[in-house]
Formats: structure tokens, sequence, C-alpha cells
């Protein structure tokens, strides 16, 4: 059984690496096609005119491969006590994102907030890189995250 990690497990200035996804050519026009139709994402021909000189994944996109690394990373295995994210800040996409890229992330926790008014959770504030196999950061935001905190005994 795995055990679970609570709020207080969790140590301020605590540093993450993980996650591997590779990004192909045609998830990039698929979810664009469902999502963000631009032809930049959508058309691999226009997209050689436009400003990215080529095909590029969707920014949105580029979150949703950020959400699969953390569901395989952590969330499967069933030791978090996370309860969901009430949202991010400052989101940036700083380089495009191209098929044949491999995307990993770099965490660091900033902040860790037992809420005042419900004293089983608590907020978690984590800064987030999503980095390229060149080590380029593609995106950058700050998450929050709800988690439970360790019941009393």
């Amino acid at each position: 059984m795995t055990e679970v990690t609570y709020l207080e497990d969790i140590a301020l200035g605590e540093e993450r690496e993980f996650g591997r996804y590779e990004v192909t050519e045609d998830e990039i026009i698929e979810f664009a096609r469902q999502y963000d139709p631009q032809p930049f994402h959508t058309d691999p021909e226009a997209a050689k005119d436009s400003i990215y000189g080529g095909l590029i994944a969707s920014g949105w996109h580029t979150c949703a491969m950020y959400m699969r690394m953390i569901c395989d990373d952590r969330v499967d295995d069933g030791g978090l006590s996370a309860m969901g994210s009430p949202g991010f800040d400052d989101l940036k996409w700083l380089q495009p994102v191209r098929p044949g890229d491999v995307l990993s992330v770099r965490s660091k926790v900033i902040s860790t907030t037992p809420s005042q008014r419900r004293p089983d959770r608590g907020t978690l504030r984590v800064r987030t890189r999503i980095v390229n196999q060149h080590g380029e950061v593609v995106a950058e935001m700050t998450n929050l995250a709800t988690f439970r905190r360790r019941p009393a005994s």
C-alpha cells in the first residue's frame, strides 16, 4: 500500500523533475482541430509561412500534456491527498512546442498554506516550468493545488 502524502509532508522549497512526453505532429493537429484551429497548429504547410516558421502545439495543448505528466507521475499512484486545483497564476508560453520535442517538468514548492476556513485542507503553490529536450523553458506558471491535511490521531 502506498503511503499518503499530506500537505504537511510537502516541504517549502522542495524541487522535483519528472515526466517525459514526446510530442507528435498528428497529436498537435488533432488537438488543434478540436480546440484551437489556427493554421499554425493545424496545417504544416500554412504554418511554414507563419511567424513560427512551422507547425507548433497550442499553448493549451502544452498545458494538457503537462497535466498528463502530473497524472502519470503522482496522481495514479494513489499516494497523494490532492483534492484538485483552484487554478494557476501567471501562465506564460515562452517557446513554441514543435513535433519531435520531448517535454518534462521542473517544479519548486513556493508556499504551503493551511486553510483558515477548512482545517482539513490547505493550498500548495508550486512554481512550474515545462522544458523541452534542450532544457529550454517552453512554458511556466504558478500552480495552486488543494491538499488534505494529516488527520488528527
